[in-house]
């Protein structure tokens, strides 16, 4: 069993030094803690040190086609966050992390998930702490769940952190269906009318005017840029669908330049329903999200770091950028993010009285249900208004085809009539 240096206070407050032996780092920190002492460093002992070293050369000369960096395998935000789940509560059963994680290894399903429980078990079996394990292994272990985790072995709390992250990782995904959700039905519904014009341009637009045409009568303008679109699709739809796909890639290639995307997420913000959607949902994850890293005991320069990548606007994460280096600087968090102007009123007021206060992370997780529910609020109207605009747009593109293939037909009437 693996023996572990620490230093900790005793209850009353003195130096004390030693080692222990335990299965893990978080075992051997609970372990302190039922003894009254409060951890300060825990490191593995010089034996193990050496120990580890030589079998993580071994086992990366082993296994190097396995876990070599493209080699690993991912899985979605909900597995990991079923996976986080379960290995709090195993944990919070008193279960040892190493045994815990062998646990959660004999139930898991599919072909990844084993692969990654493998390389886990591995290096925890070797001493790494469980935070170094999942950085070390990369994809679908990001800055947060690599954050969370250090700060689980870091306070002893691992059982409480972890469900905490399995909180946070599940919310997460609840809100991607939520969008999904809300821009399923309109996007279909744009699809169908779409593919029902371009039919009716191109297939029954031109036999209804082909009489026309052999009578050599003039066409109006709106049916001769109809007949024209049509007969250019039929001729060159190689050349249009290699423009497509061209234009797919420049606009890739433009949005991939960082001044770009700035310009581009900041016109998203200023959308009038979407912007506020994207912006509600910006703010009930940097609340969650920087308050469940505060609870777990990460400080908040760190915190911020790693609510920045989760955001997804570069124009929000640039204002978090500033947040941070006013923060370093000693400034309070409330009056960077108020001068920002991308965060609304009650959180600034939040934020100030919680840092005023000492429970700012307290404060953050209980507001974090009211954003929440505004998110919500925010999808309903979303749903609710692209319908109606996406009809009105078919709406008028429909109109004008029925123009372009009526205005022919009345005037082919009227001279028959006359």
């Amino acid at each position: 069993m693996p023996s572990f240096r620490y230093q900790a206070f005793d209850p009353s407050g003195a130096v004390t030094a030693g080692t222990l032996l335990a299965p893990d780092r978080a075992t051997a920190v609970r372990q302190l803690q039922e003894r009254g002492e409060t951890p300060v460093s825990i490191e593995l002992g010089a034996g193990e040190v050496a120990e580890e070293q030589e079998r993580a050369v071994a086992t990366a000369a082993k296994s190097k086609p396995m876990f070599g960096r493209r080699a690993r395998p991912s899985i979605s935000r909900p597995d990991l966050a079923t996976l986080v789940r379960e290995l709090a509560t195993a944990i919070e059963a008193g279960v040892p992390l190493l045994q815990a994680l062998r646990t959660v290894r004999r139930q898991a399903a599919g072909d990844k998930l084993p692969v990654i429980l493998d390389f886990l078990i591995e290096r925890v079996e070797a001493g790494q702490p469980l935070h170094q394990a999942v950085k070390e292994y990369g994809p679908p272990f990001d800055d947060m769940v690599v954050g969370m985790t250090r700060a689980a072995d870091a306070t002893g709390r691992m059982s409480e952190v972890m469900h905490q992250l399995a909180d946070l990782l599940e919310r997460q995904v609840e809100l991607r269906r939520e969008l999904v959700g809300a821009t399923v039905y309109p996007l279909v519904v744009a699809v169908l009318i779409g593919a029902s014009i371009v039919v009716l341009i191109t297939f029954v637009l031109p036999r209804i005017m082909a009489p026309i045409l052999a009578a050599g009568r003039e066409l109006p303008w709106p049916t001769q840029v109809l007949l024209g679109f049509a007969n250019t699709m039929e001729a060159w739809w190689p050349l249009v669908l290699g423009g497509i796909v061209g234009a797919i890639f420049l606009w890739r290639a433009w949005i991939a330049v960082p001044a770009n995307r700035f310009r581009f997420d900041g016109l998203l913000l200023r959308t009038p329903i979407f912007g506020r959607l994207l912006r509600d949902v910006a703010v009930a994850r940097f609340t969650r999200t920087l308050g469940t890293l505060v609870s777990a005991g990460i400080p908040i320069l760190q915190a911020l770091r790693i609510v920045r990548d989760t955001l997804g606007n570069t124009v929000l994460m640039n204002a978090i950028d500033g947040v941070q280096e006013k923060v370093t600087t000693g400034q309070s968090l409330a009056d960077p993010l108020e001068r920002c102007g991308h965060f609304p009123p009650l959180l600034i007021q939040i934020v100030n009285i919680g840092e005023r206060s000492g429970r700012l992370e307290t404060m953050l997780l209980h507001a974090a249900g009211a954003f929440d529910r505004q998110v919500n609020t925010s999808l309903k109207i979303f749903s609710k208004a692209l319908p109606p605009v996406l009809i009105v747009v078919m709406a008028v593109i429909a109109a004008f085809v029925l123009l372009a293939i009526l205005l022919p037909l009345l005037e082919m009437q009227s001279a028959v009539g006359g």
